[in-house]
């Protein structure tokens, strides 16, 4: 009789064949259904992690905006898009020159891009259409001689915290000639970029 712990293949006779190992089970497989409903989760995360720093940039920072009409015409054309830079206003005030993003001040829904051209305290006047600001004229020869108005007017003193601003197409323009000054709040920020159309994308530069 064999003892009760005696295993005949640990023998290893001739003609004997070698134990087996004994492999685990293989890990259950997720189904397509759960592998494609993770995808479509770390997407969704993806997503609202994009909108929300979309949002934070656009609140805080940055703001795409759009051109509709012809008042900045040369320098900006209808439909071109642009970056308006919104940090910019909070570090030092807009300065004459400057490209701006502003709410009108008759109807704050809407907002306009024009060009600052006097601050607090400045005199300005127009004589025949050229601008002076205290006594010196603005330069106007990048504006092409059909935009140029003959208008006079002036001259006015900039109250305190307001600012004076004109569309570069002088003869077809709303703006603080008719509207007045604008106060600093409703300056939205400074158009710092035009990326659209990509053929004529370029960074403004402060005016001198």
């Amino acid at each position: 009789m064999l003892p009760p712990s005696f295993d005949p293949a640990s023998m290893g006779g001739p003609g004997m064949p070698p134990p087996r190992a004994m492999s685990a089970p293989a890990p259950p497989q997720p189904s397509a259904i759960v592998r494609v409903g993770e995808e479509l989760l770390a997407w969704f995360k993806t997503l609202v992690s994009a909108a929300v720093y979309a949002s934070l940039i656009v609140t805080f920072g940055f703001q795409i905006a759009r051109v509709e009409g012809q008042s900045m015409a040369p320098t900006l054309e209808d439909q071109d898009r642009l970056v308006v830079n919104k940090l910019a206003y909070k570090l030092h005030d807009p300065q004459v020159g400057d490209i701006v993003m502003l709410l009108y001040p008759d109807d704050p829904d809407k907002s306009f891009v024009k060009r600052v051209v006097a601050e607090a305290g400045d005199t300005i006047r127009s004589v025949d259409g050229h601008v002076y600001r205290n006594e010196v004229p603005l330069p106007d020869d990048f504006i092409p001689e059909e935009y140029k108005s003959h208008d006079s007017w002036g001259p006015e003193i900039i109250p305190p915290g307001r600012y004076f601003v004109m569309g570069d197409h002088r003869n077809n323009s709303s703006d603080s000639r008719t509207w007045s000054f604008v106060p600093k709040k409703y300056i939205i920020g400074k158009v710092q970029l035009r990326w659209w159309p990509l053929g004529r994308a370029k960074m403004f530069e402060p005016w001198h």
